[in-house]
């Protein structure tokens, strides 16, 4: 009986007491207690994470850092940097005051420092103040590219010899220049055959002196002709006049059709040394628009560069040679010198095509079955528009530039006219 009684009173005093964290109907909140406690706790995330970053930062230099130099040169937080701030003053100075340069001066002592980020980042005067070293690192990459060019370059080269037709005219400088730089930076053994219409002219001869190359000034007895048409056939002949002194001096080599209207990439030099006897290269012409085209025309898209050259297929055989789409200039289209029409060339370009000089030759035990005497053809009677005039068989051509898939060589006709303006 006293047991059961002793019982019931302690769990009616269970029941009756409530715990201080339970929430009565009188208390709508959380207790201020935890309030407080959850305040002071995301306060010192807060400091522990600015310091922890703070003083990371200051650990890693001090860990990773190669040099001393490296440390900052100011302390953190400050705004300033360790290099001299350029002050616009309205303060006048005499002209006799001597005043110390802190740039030049931050220049002698190895250069200047600026504080971005974690690292310091000198400033280095230029051009580098060791001289020897700039040296040393141009005569280092000069030898690289020698080894190279040993290795993978033209094992035996053989002699360039460039034929270029020219006559005294208005911008014949500017043209003539432009070709014998390029042939002057060659890395080959290279003859400059320059065949001149109406004889040697001291102009002309002033400009090839210049060059410093071997060099054979020969004069052609016929006066250039004002219309286009009679201009190409001259010119054929020029070229052919040329030949025949390759042939008289038994010139070796492999001979290129270098026109002053003409721009060469280097590459081109290069490529042409793998012909056996005559091959092609993709000539890209560069018509000069008109002046006095309508608002309409000049609003049309613009069209590829025209380019000549060789045809290959997908098995990169020779299946023929591509030209440009003339019809659209067939009615602007210059005939005479004063033409203000643009310029086009007429069929194949001479330029677009090299050949082994032996196959002029008149004895020459290699010499093939497929090539003409070059004394057969005289020009004059007879259109010779190009190189392949001398061929009997055209698919013995060989195709240069991967396959003509690359233009190695610009084709640019500018002639000085009564209203010509340079620059245009």
């Amino acid at each position: 009986m006293k047991l059961s009684t002793l019982l019931q009173n302690r769990r009616s005093n269970n029941i009756k007491e409530t715990s201080p964290f339970e929430s009565t109907g009188d208390v709508t909140g959380k207790s201020p207690v935890s309030t407080f406690w959850l305040v002071l706790h995301a306060s010192f995330c807060v400091i522990s994470l600015a310091l922890g970053f703070r003083l990371s930062r200051i650990f890693f230099l001090f860990l990773f850092s190669t040099s001393s130099t490296n440390f900052y040169t100011v302390p953190f937080g400050s705004g300033e940097i360790s290099v001299p701030l350029r002050v616009h003053s309205t303060v006048t100075v005499t002209p006799n005051a001597k005043i110390e340069n802190p740039v030049k001066k931050e220049a002698v002592t190895g250069g200047s420092r600026v504080v971005v980020g974690r690292h310091g980042i000198r400033i280095r005067s230029w051009p580098h103040p060791d001289q020897d070293e700039v040296m040393k690192a141009h005569r280092m990459i000069e030898r690289v590219q020698m080894e190279q060019k040993a290795l993978f370059g033209v094992k035996s080269p053989r002699t360039v010899i460039a034929v270029t037709p020219t006559y005294v005219r208005t911008f014949q400088k500017l043209h003539l220049i432009g070709v014998m730089h390029s042939l002057m930076l060659v890395p080959y053994d290279l003859v400059w055959i320059v065949v001149e219409a109406g004889g040697v002219t001291n102009e002309t001869a002033s400009i090839v002196a210049n060059s410093g190359l071997r060099t054979i000034h020969i004069g052609f007895n016929h006066r250039i002709p004002i219309s286009w048409d009679a201009r190409h056939k001259l010119e054929a002949r020029m070229r052919l006049h040329a030949l025949r002194i390759v042939r008289k001096e038994k010139l070796d080599g492999i001979v290129m059709f270098a026109d002053d209207s003409n721009m060469h990439s280097m590459e081109l030099f290069d490529e042409i040394q793998s012909v056996k006897w005559i091959g092609a290269v993709s000539v890209g012409i560069l018509v000069q628009s008109d002046t006095d085209e309508s608002s309409s025309s000049l609003k049309e898209k613009a069209s590829p560069m025209p380019v000549q050259g060789p045809a290959c297929n997908a098995t990169r055989h020779l299946v023929g040679l591509h030209t440009y789409d003339s019809s659209k200039y067939a009615k602007r289209s210059a005939f005479y010198i004063g033409d203000r029409a643009p310029v086009l060339p007429r069929k194949l370009e001479w330029s677009g095509f090299v050949l082994n000089s032996r196959l002029l030759w008149k004895d020459h035990e290699d010499k093939p079955d497929w090539i003409k005497d070059i004394n057969a053809l005289n020009g004059a009677n007879e259109d010779v528009d190009s190189p392949l005039s001398l061929l009997k068989d055209t698919s013995v051509l060989e195709p240069l530039g991967s396959c003509g898939r690359q233009v190695l060589l610009w084709w640019l006709r500018v002639e000085a006219r009564t209203d010509s303006k340079f620059p245009p």
